[in-house]
């Protein structure tokens, strides 16, 4: 009888455990669902500058780098003549967490004031895409692209200041 007893305190025992821990909830986290909608939003800053060069027999190509330096290729002499240079530069703002990749449009054609063209690539970025906004309230983050003019002789692109634009996409993945 004693046994009985014991056997049915162990079942009981074990009964009460089993309802007390069905009742108790466990919390458990994973990342968190973005805000919804979900918006990007993307503004123009600064213009991509090539600055001033002096062109050679042969032409070449000048190149703006994200981080704000030049270089150039060829017989094209890079000058300082009072026409800065710069990356492109834009201001985006989204909620923190959201990936951005950037898609470079087509190269693009500018047109000279004096007559001419020449051949523009957009280049990279900084950040490199693609990249996560991380900051915290207010989310905004600033991206620079540089590019790579290509330049063609001095008698196919004539003295004056050249132009156009270009399309990069910003897209929210």
């Amino acid at each position: 009888m004693i046994k009985i007893i014991n056997i049915n305190k162990h079942l009981l025992v074990t009964l009460l455990a089993s309802v007390f821990m069905f009742f108790i909830q466990i919390q458990v986290k994973a990342q968190e669902q973005p805000p919804r909608p979900i918006a990007v939003y993307v503004s123009p800053v600064q213009g991509l500058s090539f600055g001033s060069m002096i062109l050679g027999p042969t032409g070449g190509t000048v190149i703006v780098y994200p981080d704000g330096t030049r270089s150039s290729t060829g017989d094209v002499i890079l000058g300082n003549f009072g026409f800065t240079w710069s990356p492109a530069l834009f201001e985006i703002e989204a909620n923190r967490g959201t990936l951005i990749n950037i898609l470079n449009g087509p190269n693009v054609v500018l047109t000279g004031s004096n007559g001419g063209t020449m051949s523009m690539e957009i280049g990279g970025s900084d950040p490199v895409a693609p990249f996560a906004i991380t900051l915290t309230y207010p989310t905004r983050t600033f991206v620079r692209i540089g590019g790579t003019l290509t330049v063609g002789t001095s008698a196919s692109n004539p003295e004056g200041s050249y132009s156009g634009t270009f399309q990069v996409t910003f897209i929210q993945e």
